[in-house]
């Protein structure tokens, strides 16, 4: 039998004195005691070395003891407090820039010294099918290739006014292109200030967004808005999530709720220190906060302007030679063979091309996207079948300027 949990230190004795006759078989000893050899050497190298005092329970702390310096632990209370939503892991990698590696607790110790501080939000674990979560249509491998567009959800200044930001975002960097305030969600008042992100900053291959106002319009075909159609003329491509499935966005996602907890958390006076707020919250998650995803690096320094330039000059849009060319009016209707035929109000003033098929049968196409088919034997549009993510068509012309 092992050591009985009474009369220890007699047990170990009674062996130990026994190891020390001439002729013991130690193995047999120690299976007699019911102990490995590795831990009968044990008690009578420390018998031989301490006597009988030796053979007590000891303290198995480390007898040697690496604190963490007063000061250390106030810096990363205090980063901790500055940051609310990131983790250990993130904060370590912040003051990994400015402490030598030697200073530098593990992150082990990071998550010890906030838990004490009681700094750590317990989360409850999820499993995955749990979470309903599906993979992204498109998954960018170099920036500008998706950009992320939505408004945060909105909350009111101190003052009572009203602060809704649009958000902009590259997926593949995490470069925070835009956080502003808007006046309100109309298609001019978004288009304007994404007049000045694609300035400053180039066109992007395909844009993200859900289906709501002024991103889509449920009642046009494809879910095309003004906007939408905007950004088709540029060069750009759709990619929608479905409907009421925000996860399909989710990095976007994340990004808002970072901005609920440091941000809309703290409500400023008024809408301009709010918005300074915000400013200064983007500074500080483009050119300090490290991501996993991006091997602790920080979006600034993976983000790159997009060589593809925004040019301001209204676009006209071509078509090949076998085409009718109609203008939609204003109130989005075509004219083919002396008949009117409603598209969509959300074309209205741009060309749009239109290819015979069969006898009465017209195909639709604005620039390389095909919105559905003209049946003149019924003066009627029937539209293409919704789709989240606008595929253009390798039969048509690009979109030229």
């Amino acid at each position: 039998m092992p050591w009985k949990e009474t009369q220890i230190v007699d047990q170990r004795t009674e062996f130990a004195l026994r190891t020390l006759e001439k002729k013991v078989n130690f193995a047999e000893l120690c299976q007699e005691y019911g102990i490995s050899r590795k831990t009968g050497y044990k008690w009578k190298e420390r018998f031989v070395r301490e006597g009988v005092g030796g053979l007590g329970n000891q303290s198995r702390r480390p007898t040697t003891c690496h604190g963490i310096d007063e000061a250390m632990v106030c810096q990363i209370v205090k980063l901790k407090l500055a940051h609310p939503a990131w983790g250990a892991r993130k904060l370590r990698a912040v003051l990994e820039r400015t402490t030598a590696k030697n200073d530098l607790p593990s992150e082990s110790s990071f998550k010890r010294i906030l838990g004490k501080a009681g700094l750590v939000e317990l989360r409850r674990r999820v499993r995955s099918e749990q979470t309903g979560r599906v993979q992204n249509p498109l998954q960018a491998e170099r920036p500008n290739q998706v950009w992320t567009i939505d408004f945060k959800g909105w909350w009111y200044t101190r003052d009572r006014a009203r602060f809704e930001p649009l958000t902009i975002r590259d997926q593949f960097s995490r470069y925070v292109l835009c956080a502003q305030a808007m006046d309100n969600a109309q298609t001019e008042t978004v288009q304007t200030q994404m007049t000045r992100v694609f300035q400053q900053h180039g066109l992007p291959e395909v844009i993200r967004s859900d289906n709501g106002a002024p991103f889509a319009a449920s009642n046009s075909p494809l879910g095309l808005s003004r906007l939408s159609a905007w950004w088709l003329t540029l060069g750009i491509d759709l990619d929608r999530i479905d409907p009421g499935r925000p996860d399909q966005n989710g990095s976007h996602e994340r990004m808002h709720r970072d901005i609920a907890w440091e941000v809309e958390s703290c409500a400023a006076e008024d809408r301009p220190t709010q918005q300074a707020s915000l400013d200064v919250w983007r500074r500080t998650f483009n050119d300090e906060r490290p991501h996993e995803a991006l091997e602790m690096r920080v979006p600034k320094d993976v983000y790159q302007t997009s060589p593809r330039k925004f040019d301001a000059t209204p676009t006209e849009l071509s078509y090949p030679g076998t085409y009718l060319v109609r203008k939609a009016n204003h109130s989005g209707a075509v004219k083919l063979h002396n008949q009117r035929i409603n598209v969509t109000s959300a074309l209205r003033g741009y060309e749009l091309g239109i290819e015979p098929q069969q006898t009465n049968r017209w195909a639709v196409w604005f620039g390389r996207l095909r919105l559905g088919e003209i049946d003149l034997s019924m003066h009627k549009f029937y539209p293409a079948a919704t789709a989240n993510t606008v595929i253009s068509s390798p039969s048509t012309t690009d979109t030229q300027a």
